[in-house]
């Protein structure tokens, strides 16, 4: 408790995840988040049974499951025809394989009690209006300077800072990230609102043609998540404007009458344009590395973007404790740990956008293979959903 703190630049989802771990360790930590405030903006996240093992061993994992809805399926339906293709199970098998449960959640609850439990520990210290803007190497510290001009030396610095991240900029230079040429829309309504409530219990998503569309109930079930999102062929012909409202509804005019029909429940006004990264061999610096977004960003097919920081910060914990004061040798463990596993989900996502937005006889093809799976082997994901055992070796 005597030495400097622990830095993490970023106070979203991954950044207080490795804040509250590192806590649990034992180590002081100071929390720089950009906006004056801590919160999380933003709609549904689902979460895998490889992450529920995390918060658990985070303690939190009780604490969120009123919030939580736990759907029965994750379901595959045409977008054309409005017919299933597949689905996995999530029921008794699904559990007893992994034993965690996959559910849902709204984003702000799911930070809100993570930051709850971080306010709990005397070791964690929480600044808000405090954004990244540079930070300095020394012998046996890291010194950070904050766009308010404030400086704050600690023993090393955690850059939990987002897709755009500074700290990243420092340590890898490979320039901005990679437009997928995906554009989201989404929305919240009440489930009091939806029409088509087959399911109405599921975690289901729409896939067609360049385009795909995802339901899911939040909070208590009382409001219904609706995620849409198209690759847009403005952006594949080089137009440099994209992804409006106009092109969501053209791509779409080929969706049965009753999916077109769901664009109803979309807020119209705000968009988001989805980017990843490619993998890198080396995301750490001495005292310094990187973590979530900043280190591994990656396109929502397999909805892991915030898992993957959640057991990033579990990880980096153990090895920070194994290593006690060599953060060097801790960050270089902890990367090695990382590397291969969130390369396969960067890589993955890409493959899974693909695969859902094709047409013709590959579309034909998909369906075909699909509709022959067995819904209680998700053979696809099984690497993902078994987790990680975490290793406290160096």
């Amino acid at each position: 408790m005597n030495e400097r703190p622990i830095l993490i630049a970023g106070g979203g989802i991954g950044g207080l995840s490795v804040a509250l771990a590192l806590a649990r360790k034992g180590r002081r930590v100071r929390v720089l988040e950009k906006a004056p405030e801590f919160g999380e903006i933003g709609y549904g996240i689902q979460m895998g049974p490889n992450v529920s093992r995390m918060l658990d061993r985070l303690g939190v994992l009780k604490a969120l499951e009123p919030h939580s809805v736990f759907p029965d399926a994750l379901i595959l339906v045409d977008a054309l025809d409005n017919r299933e293709v597949t689905r996995i199970a999530l029921g008794g098998k699904f559990r007893e394989r992994y034993q965690y449960r996959y559910f849902v959640i709204h984003r702000r609850d799911l930070h809100g009690e993570i930051l709850e439990a971080c306010r709990r520990h005397e070791e964690i210290t929480l600044e808000a209006s405090r954004g990244l803007v540079a930070f300095e190497e020394r012998a046996n510290s890291v010194v950070v300077r904050c766009e308010n001009g404030a400086e704050y030396e600690g023993a090393a610095l955690i850059g939990a800072d987002g897709l755009w991240s500074p700290t990243r900029a420092a340590i890898v230079n490979d320039g901005a990230p990679r437009v997928a040429g995906h554009v989201t829309y989404r929305g919240v309504v009440p489930t009091a609102e939806i029409i088509d409530r087959s399911h109405l219990d599921s975690m289901t998503i729409w896939i067609g043609p360049d385009l795909h569309l995802v339901q899911y109930r939040l909070r208590g079930g009382t409001v219904m998540n609706n995620v849409a999102t198209v690759s847009s062929r403005r952006f594949r012909r080089g137009e440099k404007s994209f992804g409006g409202w106009d092109e969501l509804e053209e791509v779409f005019a080929r969706a049965d009458p009753r999916v077109r029909d769901m664009l109803r429940y979309f807020a119209r006004d705000r968009n988001w344009v989805l980017h990843d990264r490619d993998p890198v061999t080396n995301w750490s610096r001495g005292r310094v590395t990187l973590l979530g977004d900043a280190a591994h960003p990656t396109l929502q097919y397999l909805a892991q973007g915030a898992n993957m920081a959640i057991e990033d910060g579990v990880v980096l914990a153990e090895k920070v404790a194994a290593a006690g004061d060599d953060y060097g040798r801790a960050f270089l463990a902890y990367q090695r740990e990382r590397m291969n596993r969130t390369a396969r989900v960067v890589l993955s996502s890409r493959f899974f956008g693909e695969y859902f937005h094709v047409d013709g006889g590959a579309r034909e093809l998909r369906n075909e293979l699909a509709r022959g799976r067995d819904p209680d082997t998700p053979w696809e994901a099984d690497w993902l959903y078994r987790g990680i055992e975490v290793d406290s070796r160096l």
